[in-house]
């Protein structure tokens, strides 16, 4: 299933095998299409044959709501419904019990919330979240957990933690039941565990080491990018990786910047995912291999160049900067488009630069070169 087949420190390059897609390269940067779509107007045929998308991830909750897990398993699961063949994530729902924190309430059996679409009442345990994951027929389904939001109370985060360990064990038996069973979507899908612990190193440790102990296929380390400086959340994953499985896959939930992909490499991690490319892309902010630019500035009224003239995407060999930013300032629909492509085309082609310097040997040298610059604003 996972395979470390080079290292340089602690980073890692690996090889990645699941039930669909063959071999995914590891590190990998996963692309964020939430309700089975990413934001912006860009297809799985664009995810797959312009982007370079080796991961595509989904949301357990919001598919749920709409159009149902229900709909999506009638449809052959969420592989032949949005027409990506390659393989798919689903979050748990487990970060919407942070993100609608004043639409929810908490108890050992799981989660109500109120739908933040028309309010009516919702219930998401462990195994309602397998239970909809298997509908789905992902291949690989997140463990149920709260994330708290960072600073937490030392207390509330202990006993959270605690309680996210006791849903792991719940969330492992309704996962094996289900994928014994004739009729499921994927029976070969795939369960993540989830470190939890605020910005605790003795409660990311402590609980590390009792999720490590139930046999799940890969580890996420979650609660992290929600309000704490990037500088501890370096800390926490530099306390976390010595407890952390070596021989199966580590995933970094939520994460985040260029720089911010590079330090978790440096730090051990092989997956990540973030929704800031496509979302910085449609107000216009891009990212290129000098740093960050916003398309809607008006000294690019009359530049002809393309976003960035070391990028070799789709839209960087098609479009200039004028023509883009004249669409953002129309206001069509095509310039949301192109900006989201190129950033995805961006993240993509970084973890693939990643790798290619774990290959040759010389990751610190690229991680010394691109970590800062790629934080810079041109």
């Amino acid at each position: 299933m996972f395979k470390v087949i080079k290292k340089e420190g602690k980073a890692r390059r690996g090889v990645f095998t699941c039930a669909h897609g063959g071999e995914v390269q590891t590190p990998v940067f996963m692309n964020v299409g939430t309700q089975a779509a990413i934001k912006g107007g860009v297809s799985a045929i664009d995810l797959k044959e312009r982007l370079g998308t080796q991961i595509e991830l989904s949301n357990t909750y919001h598919l749920h709501l709409r159009p149902g897990d229900d709909v999506v398993r009638a449809m052959g699961g969420l592989h032949r419904f949005m027409r990506w063949d390659g393989p798919i994530l689903t979050d748990s729902g487990g970060f919407q019990v942070f993100s609608l924190a004043g639409l929810r309430k908490i108890s050992e059996e799981g989660v109500t919330f109120a739908s933040h679409l028309d309010g009516h009442r919702i219930f998401m345990g462990p195994e309602e979240s397998m239970r909809i994951q298997s509908n789905l027929g992902s291949d690989i389904a997140m463990a149920f957990d709260e994330c708290v939001e960072n600073p937490a109370p030392y207390d509330y985060a202990k006993a959270s933690c605690e309680r996210t360990l006791r849903w792991l064990e719940r969330c492992k038996k309704e996962h094996d039941r289900l994928n014994s069973l004739p009729d499921t979507v994927n029976p070969g899908q795939m369960l993540f565990g989830i470190n939890q612990g605020a910005t605790y190193a003795d409660l990311r440790i402590w609980h590390m080491q009792q999720i490590a102990r139930i046999n799940c296929d890969g580890y996420a380390i979650g609660g992290l990018a929600v309000g704490e400086p990037t500088e501890v959340m370096y800390e926490i994953i530099d306390a976390v990786e010595p407890y952390m499985t070596a021989d199966k896959p580590r995933y970094l939930m939520g994460v985040g910047t260029p720089s911010n992909i590079i330090e978790g490499v440096a730090r051990g991690v092989d997956f990540f995912d973030c929704v800031m490319p496509a979302r910085n892309a449609r107000h216009g902010k891009l990212f290129t291999w000098k740093g960050t630019l916003n398309i809607k500035n008006a000294k690019y009224k009359l530049d002809e160049q393309p976003i960035d003239p070391e990028c070799d995407c789709p839209v960087c060999r098609q479009f200039s900067r004028a023509y883009i930013r004249h669409l953002f300032t129309a206001e069509e629909m095509l310039g949301m488009r192109l900006a989201v492509m190129h950033n995805l085309y961006f993240y993509n082609k970084l973890t693939e630069r990643i790798r290619d310097s774990l290959d040759n040997g010389c990751f610190e040298a690229f991680r010394a070169e691109y970590s800062k610059k790629l934080a810079e604003k041109l």
